[in-house]
């Protein structure tokens, strides 16, 4: 079954700041906010958000269709794609510009303060769903340029593509016609708990009203799991501590990878939100952005000690 994924593929520049940012940043002089960290380790991994996700879907046995844009660089970023299996035939290169980048500074209390250069997304709305002419199971539309982002959901949802909304970094670009364009009639509506409450902000809506605009709002929490919002339920998805903390960066990703591998499955929100907990802690557990090696199997053992069930 075949998954599309739209949304940025990106070069990320991770860095580690052996130190705490709050021991750093004086919350009575944020108007005059002016620090520097020194860091001791950065690294470049293969990343951007449709990346990431399409990365994890790999891991689970999908198969992912990356819809994105990316630069004259692109050429090291494709050739890893070609060696894991993901299709990127609906990927466009533009020769005059550089693929997206990222870069991330991370703390010891696993915070992170990121910036963006769009690059080659700025022109992400080039592509087309509609150059995808294959049957489409699920799509997932992401952080990216946000016409891309508006059009890509109108498009998928006309054609009746099951369609999860995840703006993650791109929400703050959103007017709130736009937002509420991404929400209506939407498979879901994935957010983290910061990016709901600024989504509330912008709509001016209810938590009620938005959750009645689509299937679910699913909210992520970190370490204290997630919460799934349907029209008649509330229900709560454990977190799944992680063996070792190493690196939190693309834990988001992996958990909308595991979500949408268990919706396109039939499965249910509750099952699928547990595969996605499970695939995020998985990926804390190692460096980078797309290095996690998965045994399918020792997954389905996992899910079973933790949760108590089969999957």
């Amino acid at each position: 079954m075949t998954i599309l994924v739209s949304g940025s593929v990106a070069l990320d520049h991770i860095m580690v700041f052996p130190d705490r940012f709050k021991n750093h940043i004086l919350p009575d002089k944020l108007h005059i906010l002016n620090v520097s960290f020194n860091i001791e380790s950065l690294k470049t991994h293969y990343g951007g958000v449709a990346g990431n996700i399409a990365y994890h879907l790999r891991l689970l046995g999908e198969e992912p269709l990356i819809l994105a844009t990316a630069g004259s660089d692109f050429g090291p970023y494709a050739d890893w794609l070609d060696r894991h299996g993901i299709r990127r035939s609906a990927i466009r290169v533009l020769d005059d510009l550089r693929t997206a980048q990222g870069f991330a500074t991370t703390d010891l209390d696993d915070n992170q303060i990121w910036a963006f250069y769009e690059g080659a997304m700025a022109r992400a709305h080039e592509t087309r769903v509609d150059s995808v002419d294959e049957p489409l199971d699920l799509a997932i539309v992401s952080s990216d340029g946000k016409q891309a982002m508006v059009e890509h959901a109108r498009a998928l949802k006309r054609r009746g593509v099951p369609t999860f909304i995840d703006p993650s970094h791109g929400l703050p670009m959103l007017s709130r016609e736009e937002l509420l364009e991404l929400i209506d009639g939407a498979a879901a509506y994935i957010v983290n708990d910061y990016e709901w409450s600024l989504t509330l902000q912008q709509t001016g809506c209810s938590e009620a009203e938005l959750t009645a605009r689509c299937e679910a709002v699913v909210v992520t929490k970190g370490e204290r799991g997630s919460t799934v919002y349907c029209a008649d339920d509330v229900i709560e998805i454990p977190p799944v501590r992680a063996e070792k903390v190493v690196d939190p960066t693309a834990c988001g990703d992996a958990f909308r990878a595991g979500l949408a591998a268990g919706r396109v499955r039939g499965l249910p929100f509750e099952t699928a939100g547990r595969m996605g907990s499970l695939l995020g802690a998985y990926q804390v557990e190692v460096e980078g952005t797309q290095n996690l090696c998965l045994d399918v199997e020792a997954f389905r053992a996992r899910y079973e000690r933790e949760f108590g069930t089969s999957l």
